[in-house]
Protein backbone atom coordinates (compact mmCIF):
# COMPACT_ATOMS: atom_id res chain seq x y z
CA UNK A 1 0.00 0.00 0.00
CA UNK A 2 1.63 3.63 -0.97
CA UNK A 3 1.58 6.20 1.54
CA UNK A 4 -0.25 9.07 1.36
CA UNK A 5 1.81 12.70 1.38
CA UNK A 6 0.29 16.10 1.59
CA UNK A 7 2.52 19.11 2.18
CA UNK A 8 0.40 21.38 4.01
CA UNK A 9 0.37 24.27 6.27
CA UNK A 10 -2.59 25.72 7.96
CA UNK A 11 -1.95 29.74 8.65
CA UNK A 12 -4.50 31.47 11.23
CA UNK A 13 -3.86 33.53 14.29
CA UNK A 14 -4.05 32.51 17.68
CA UNK A 15 -7.17 30.91 18.49
CA UNK A 16 -8.34 30.85 14.57
CA UNK A 17 -9.49 26.59 14.56
CA UNK A 18 -5.43 25.94 13.12
CA UNK A 19 -5.84 22.56 15.82
CA UNK A 20 -8.38 21.38 15.34
CA UNK A 21 -8.59 21.62 11.67
CA UNK A 22 -5.16 19.77 11.42
CA UNK A 23 -6.59 17.29 13.20
CA UNK A 24 -9.76 16.89 11.42
CA UNK A 25 -7.61 16.54 8.19
CA UNK A 26 -4.82 13.90 10.12
CA UNK A 27 -7.85 11.95 11.01
CA UNK A 28 -10.35 12.18 7.58
CA UNK A 29 -7.37 11.22 5.36
CA UNK A 30 -5.28 9.67 7.61
CA UNK A 31 -2.38 11.43 7.88
CA UNK A 32 0.21 12.81 10.60
CA UNK A 33 -0.32 16.38 11.88
CA UNK A 34 2.95 18.07 13.02
CA UNK A 35 2.11 21.31 14.92
CA UNK A 36 4.31 24.76 14.74
CA UNK A 37 2.72 25.61 17.62
CA UNK A 38 4.21 22.89 19.70
CA UNK A 39 7.59 23.19 18.23
CA UNK A 40 7.48 27.01 18.86
CA UNK A 41 6.89 25.90 22.47
CA UNK A 42 9.58 23.58 22.22
CA UNK A 43 12.04 26.05 20.97
CA UNK A 44 11.52 29.01 23.03
CA UNK A 45 11.42 26.72 26.16
CA UNK A 46 15.45 25.65 24.86
CA UNK A 47 15.83 29.56 24.16
CA UNK A 48 16.49 28.75 20.90
CA UNK A 49 13.42 30.60 19.05
CA UNK A 50 11.51 29.60 16.20
CA UNK A 51 9.60 32.77 14.85
CA UNK A 52 6.04 32.72 12.06
CA UNK A 53 7.71 34.86 9.80
CA UNK A 54 8.44 35.16 6.50
CA UNK A 55 12.21 33.64 7.03
CA UNK A 56 10.44 30.67 8.25
CA UNK A 57 8.84 30.13 5.05
CA UNK A 58 11.93 30.51 3.31
CA UNK A 59 13.57 28.13 5.37
CA UNK A 60 10.49 25.84 5.00
CA UNK A 61 10.76 26.23 1.22
CA UNK A 62 14.52 24.50 1.35
CA UNK A 63 13.50 21.75 3.02
CA UNK A 64 10.37 20.94 1.13
CA UNK A 65 7.91 21.83 -1.30
CA UNK A 66 4.48 22.70 -0.52
CA UNK A 67 1.20 21.29 -2.22
CA UNK A 68 -1.23 23.94 -0.86
CA UNK A 69 -1.61 26.73 2.32
CA UNK A 70 -4.50 27.02 4.21
CA UNK A 71 -5.15 30.70 5.34
CA UNK A 72 -7.98 30.74 8.16
CA UNK A 73 -9.83 34.30 8.45
CA UNK A 74 -11.39 34.62 11.85
CA UNK A 75 -12.57 38.13 12.74
CA UNK A 76 -10.78 39.88 16.01
CA UNK A 77 -13.47 39.80 18.41
CA UNK A 78 -14.46 35.72 17.50
CA UNK A 79 -10.48 35.49 18.42
CA UNK A 80 -10.43 38.04 21.75
CA UNK A 81 -13.26 35.35 22.63
CA UNK A 82 -11.79 32.56 21.99
CA UNK A 83 -8.87 32.93 23.16
CA UNK A 84 -9.49 34.58 26.45
CA UNK A 85 -11.76 31.12 27.27
CA UNK A 86 -9.02 28.84 26.03
CA UNK A 87 -7.48 26.53 28.74
CA UNK A 88 -4.87 23.72 28.31
CA UNK A 89 -3.75 20.64 29.83
CA UNK A 90 -0.38 21.55 30.15
CA UNK A 91 1.23 18.07 29.59
CA UNK A 92 -0.37 16.90 26.77
CA UNK A 93 -1.82 20.24 25.03
CA UNK A 94 -4.78 19.60 25.03
CA UNK A 95 -7.07 22.02 24.63
CA UNK A 96 -10.47 23.00 26.30
CA UNK A 97 -12.62 25.87 25.61
CA UNK A 98 -15.24 27.30 28.24
CA UNK A 99 -17.42 28.35 26.01
CA UNK A 100 -18.05 25.49 23.65
CA UNK A 101 -15.37 22.97 24.60
CA UNK A 102 -15.50 22.67 28.89
CA UNK A 103 -14.33 19.99 30.33
CA UNK A 104 -17.12 18.02 32.11
CA UNK A 105 -15.27 19.26 35.66
CA UNK A 106 -14.36 23.13 35.61
CA UNK A 107 -10.61 23.16 35.91
CA UNK A 108 -10.05 19.87 35.30
CA UNK A 109 -8.52 17.67 32.40
CA UNK A 110 -11.22 14.97 31.52
CA UNK A 111 -8.43 12.62 30.88
CA UNK A 112 -6.01 12.68 33.54
CA UNK A 113 -7.73 14.52 36.25
CA UNK A 114 -5.27 16.88 36.71
CA UNK A 115 -5.77 20.73 36.73
CA UNK A 116 -5.58 23.27 33.44
CA UNK A 117 -4.41 26.49 33.21
CA UNK A 118 -4.86 29.12 30.79
CA UNK A 119 -1.63 30.40 29.26
CA UNK A 120 -0.44 33.98 29.87
CA UNK A 121 -0.91 34.71 26.25
CA UNK A 122 -4.50 33.83 26.21
CA UNK A 123 -5.38 35.78 28.95
CA UNK A 124 -7.55 39.15 27.74
CA UNK A 125 -4.94 41.69 28.68
CA UNK A 126 -2.48 40.12 26.08
CA UNK A 127 -4.61 38.72 23.73
CA UNK A 128 -4.37 42.18 21.37
CA UNK A 129 -0.86 42.54 21.32
CA UNK A 130 -0.87 38.80 20.19
CA UNK A 131 -3.41 39.26 17.10
CA UNK A 132 -1.11 42.24 16.24
CA UNK A 133 2.14 40.45 16.38
CA UNK A 134 0.85 37.83 14.27
CA UNK A 135 -1.11 40.18 11.60
CA UNK A 136 2.37 41.77 11.28
CA UNK A 137 4.25 38.96 10.84
CA UNK A 138 2.02 36.77 8.78
CA UNK A 139 1.09 39.74 6.13
CA UNK A 140 4.36 39.34 3.67
CA UNK A 141 4.25 34.85 4.03
CA UNK A 142 0.32 34.84 3.04
CA UNK A 143 1.49 37.15 0.17
CA UNK A 144 4.18 34.59 -0.29
CA UNK A 145 2.23 31.76 -0.87
CA UNK A 146 -0.85 33.87 -2.66
CA UNK A 147 1.60 34.74 -5.21
CA UNK A 148 2.43 31.16 -5.60
CA UNK A 149 -0.55 29.96 -6.32
CA UNK A 150 -1.13 27.75 -3.13
CA UNK A 151 -2.96 30.32 -0.94
CA UNK A 152 -6.69 28.41 -0.12
CA UNK A 153 -8.54 31.18 2.28
CA UNK A 154 -11.37 30.81 4.46
CA UNK A 155 -13.11 32.84 6.97
CA UNK A 156 -15.91 32.49 9.14
CA UNK A 157 -16.39 32.51 13.20
CA UNK A 158 -17.17 28.33 13.48
CA UNK A 159 -14.74 25.86 12.43
CA UNK A 160 -17.81 23.58 11.90
CA UNK A 161 -18.88 26.08 9.68
CA UNK A 162 -15.28 26.43 7.71
CA UNK A 163 -14.44 22.67 7.81
CA UNK A 164 -16.56 21.76 4.84
CA UNK A 165 -14.89 23.84 2.64
CA UNK A 166 -11.34 22.55 3.79
CA UNK A 167 -12.22 19.43 3.59
CA UNK A 168 -13.64 19.59 -0.23
CA UNK A 169 -10.33 21.28 -1.07
CA UNK A 170 -8.00 18.41 0.61
CA UNK A 171 -10.07 15.85 -0.96
CA UNK A 172 -9.54 17.20 -4.36
CA UNK A 173 -5.82 16.37 -3.52
CA UNK A 174 -5.89 13.30 -1.67
CA UNK A 175 -8.99 10.52 -1.03
CA UNK A 176 -10.00 10.99 2.63
CA UNK A 177 -10.32 7.61 4.58
CA UNK A 178 -14.14 8.09 4.67
CA UNK A 179 -16.16 9.52 2.40
CA UNK A 180 -18.70 10.58 4.94
CA UNK A 181 -16.34 12.72 6.86
CA UNK A 182 -17.11 15.94 5.99
CA UNK A 183 -20.30 16.55 8.05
Amino acid sequence: MASKLLRAVVLGPPGSGKGTVCERIAKSFGLQHLSSGQFLRENIQAKSGFPRTLGQAEALDRICELDLVISLNIPFETLKDRLSARWIHPGSGRVYNMEFNPPHVQGIDDVTGEPLIQREDDKPEAVAGRLRKYKDAAKPVIELYKNRGILHSFSGTETNKIWPYVYTLVSNRIPPIHAEEAN
